[in-house]
């Protein structure tokens, strides 16, 4: 039984669209991030996507057991040129492509960026790499909004709609468990 511990990355308090760019986590809130140390398991598997939010977020609720090498393939969905940019701006330059993009997520992109779809098997690899490697024991990743929304997908066999109508917090924790080919939801977006 592998017991997967999502972490949402620190906030970057960017008010833009954020995916592949590598803005660093305010890690300031002592205090949330020593409740999120102590609620995470003493001793377990530790990953995060490689981008530098997700790194210093892992080093800071790390508490014991193994590191692994940072994974480009738990990395947030890639906006492309949407990068960086808000929502206004974005609906301004096309308003019917980027509201089909919410409304209908899967095989809908952002110039040069990815839509739902590809992110969704990006992160569906990444966790059977994850559960064929430990069968066994605690596996905190640290990521992002939308790849703890696709490991929530993939272990519910949610829609990406019904998936988007979670909320995912900044330092909160989604528990998910995989058991012998079935999954099990704990808490999600949990604030400790």
């Amino acid at each position: 039984m592998t017991r997967f511990w999502w972490v949402r990355h620190g906030p970057t308090h960017a008010k833009t669209m954020v995916g592949w760019s590598d803005l660093p986590a305010d890690l300031s809130d002592r205090a949330a991030i020593g409740r999120l140390r102590d609620y995470l398991p003493p001793v377990a598997t530790v990953i995060s996507s490689d981008l530098s939010r997700a790194v210093a977020t892992a080093d800071a609720v790390q508490r014991g057991g193994v590191r692994l090498p940072h994974d480009p393939d738990l990395r947030e969905i890639h906006f492309g040129a949407w990068e960086l940019r808000s929502h206004a701006e974005i609906s301004a330059e096309d308003e019917q492509l980027a509201r089909a993009f919410w409304e209908w997520p899967g095989d809908i992109c952002p110039p040069g960026g990815e839509g739902w779809n590809q992110l969704s098997s990006r992160i569906e690899r990444g966790v059977d790499r994850l559960i064929q490697a430990h069968p066994d024991g605690d596996v905190v990743v640290v990521a992002h909004f939308g790849a703890i929304l696709a490991a929530l997908q993939q272990a519910t066999g949610i829609t990406a709609v019904e998936a988007f109508g979670h909320r995912i917090d900044p330092l909160s924790v989604t528990e998910l468990t995989h058991d012998e080919g079935r999954w099990s939801v704990g808490r999600i977006n949990h604030r400790p």
